[in-house]
């Protein structure tokens, strides 16, 4: 049944359609009525049919004739905007479906169930029930625990003083599953009956309005959980696939369920705690370690790209500085361009070229790419113990510091990439280059990320401020720390989007040449969303294109069987050694004394 997302009045209303030979005006008539149902004095109308309105697309604002049929004029779960007549709209408002809305738009109830018990939940687990891949349930120990807490807390639900646009719909799901998580250690005093139904709540998709902004990481997220917290209660705004944005009391009704009836001393157990940092740490870690890997596959085709060697990944020079990641990210480098294994045409074509060595952004990816991923490690570490107990955000400043590195050493690889005296390639990467700019401008894109980044990584924790009349008088300040990680995080895949953008054009100027399998699967994948730089176009959509296979991990998926492939046969070498070479391992075999030096 198709289903459509109206945004009457600054409300926006799920409204469903048994039948697609209904037309564009009954749909503005019923998301009216929704709208007049859920306002205390009908919105100001008297009835329906005296109110007359216009129907704009909200995805470019085009008109839509009130008599064409919704199967022929709109998609499913397209977003639409009902312009009422005598309304003013502000200049600055463009009516657009509310931020992560999308990750909803084609929502379908989850069979599966993830069962809690305050202990074991983990940063993946989190971040698949936040995109409602799951319900919840507790565990039969969870249960118990819970029954036998009922003492400590007084209740308050009077702390919802938050501003901001409110979280998305898949990170407010991952506050409130978090939340529960975290009561089903049975230390907060809760009942049983109540937080069964806060989970039927979460299980119904119905999300309370939170805003993003007003905590300082102190004596927790008071305000964002009050707010999660009020909507439970029936008081506020809430969402769901289903409803839309109304008040929590029809959302609720709309569902089935009933608002929840605080106990004595229930209120506190609600809303004291940092759930909120916590559960933005989770998807900014999964995200880090998601990009992380991905880097290295982009990595690895721009030094295709720019004909590199790969002798600076061999075994024998990092087992010299055995850090884990780096170890790591050098294999990953000589499973994709492993000459012997995976035969390239790029490289058998510079193979016996006089280049001494490749530049730092190319040949210390292991090293620079590696400490990345050490550091993902350590943060994911303490995220995923906090996720079952509380939090704090100097790791999530550590987490932004290391992955901007991601970001800062690719614009440099997209430098050498659209630089011909560097790239021995057209100068940005682009035919009639008097004509046509290319990458110019993307690569600007590109400095401007990385430089908004660095003021970004400014840790928020060396900042505290003094709150609650001097007694809170050391604040970790961890909401901000764990918004500006994920601004940094999405800047960084921005920016790796373009440079696998521009190798990719790249590998244009050396057809008919190949290079190894997997990258050409990498190629593949690239150029079945975003085809081939002839002249200059609109590069926006494009770069967004890229962005989502990064975002989805398909650059990984596709890529990840040869890694582990490769992993399974132990191939020691990237490519055969020149006569003149020699290795460690071979004056092992032979019995050489190996002598010991700093400079080894």
């Amino acid at each position: 049944m198709p289903r459509y997302t109206v945004h009457v009045r600054g409300e926006w209303l799920a409204v469903p359609c048994k039948d697609g030979k209904l037309s564009v005006g009954w749909l503005g008539r019923e998301a009216v009525r929704r709208y007049m149902k859920n306002k205390p004095d009908n919105g100001g109308f008297a009835s329906v049919d005296e109110v007359h309105f216009l129907v704009r697309r909200c995805k470019g604002l085009g008109l839509l004739d009130n008599e064409d049929l919704l199967e022929v004029a709109l998609e499913d779960n397209e977003f639409v905007e009902v312009v009422i007549e005598g309304d003013v709209m502000s200049p600055d408002f463009i009516p657009s479906q509310p931020e992560g809305v999308f990750l909803y738009s084609k929502y379908r109830e989850p069979e599966k169930y993830i069962a809690l018990d305050g202990d074991s939940l983990s940063t993946e687990d989190l971040v698949n029930l936040g995109k409602g891949r799951y319900k919840i349930k507790l565990t039969s120990t969870a249960e118990k625990k819970v029954q036998q807490s009922r003492e400590v807390i007084d209740s308050i639900i009077k702390e919802k003083t938050g501003v901001g646009k409110p979280l998305s719909p898949e990170r407010c799901r991952m506050l409130l599953a978090l939340r529960i998580n975290v009561l089903a250690k049975g230390y907060s005093g809760i009942s049983l009956e109540t937080l069964k139904q806060v989970i039927e709540v979460f299980n119904a998709s119905c999300l309370s309005y939170v805003p993003e902004k007003g905590t300082v990481g102190a004596s927790g997220d008071l305000a964002p959980l009050s707010h999660l917290a009020l909507g439970l209660i029936g008081e506020g705004k809430m969402w769901s696939p289903k409803s839309g944005w109304a008040d929590a009391k029809y959302v609720l009704e709309a569902h089935g369920l009933k608002p929840v009836v605080l106990k004595p001393k229930e209120g506190l157990a609600l809303i004291n705690g940092t759930q909120m940092i916590t559960s933005l740490g989770c998807e900014a870690v999964e995200r880090a370690s998601a990009i992380a890997r991905q880097a290295d596959i982009v990595a690895a085709l721009t030094l295709e790209v720019l004909k590199g060697t790969t002798k600076a990944f061999d075994t024998d020079i990092h087992a010299v500085r055995p850090h884990r990641g780096q170890i790591e990210v050098a294999f990953r480098f000589r499973s994709l361009l492993d000459s012997d294994h995976h035969p390239s045409e790029i490289a058998e074509s510079h193979r016996f070229c006089d280049r001494v060595q490749d530049a730092y952004t190319l040949r210390c990816c292991p090293q620079v790419h590696g400490v990345v991923n050490d550091t993902i490690a350590f943060v994911k570490d303490i995220i995923t113990t906090e996720l079952n107990s509380a939090t704090d955000n100097p790791a999530l400043d550590y987490l932004a510091i290391g992955v901007h590195e991601l970001a800062a050493i690719s614009e440099r690889r997209i430098e050498r990439l659209c630089n011909p005296s560097l790239s021995e390639l057209p100068a940005f990467l682009v035919a009639e280059g008097g004509l046509n700019s290319g990458f110019m401008i993307a690569h600007c894109t590109a400095a401007a990320l990385v430089s908004e980044n660095k003021a970004l990584c400014h840790p928020s924790s060396v900042d505290s401020l003094s709150t609650s009349a001097a007694t809170e008088d050391h604040v970790s300040m961890g909401g901000w720390a764990a918004r500006k990680a994920l601004r940094v995080i999405e800047h960084v895949e921005q920016v790796l989007a373009i440079e696998l953008l521009a190798a990719c054009q790249g590998i244009e100027f050396l057809r008919p040449l190949k290079t190894t399998t997997p990258l050409e699967k990498v190629y593949d994948l690239v150029r079945s969303v975003v085809r081939p730089w002839i002249k200059d176009r609109f590069m926006a959509p494009d770069i967004e294109a890229a962005h989502r296979l990064l975002l989805e991990q398909k650059v990984w998926e596709v890529a990840a069987p040869y890694i582990e492939k490769y992993r399974m046969e132990h191939i020691p070498e990237s490519r055969p050694l020149s006569p003149t070479a020699f290795s460690l391992e071979s004056l092992r075999k032979n019995s050489v004394t190996i002598p010991e030096s700093d400079d080894l």
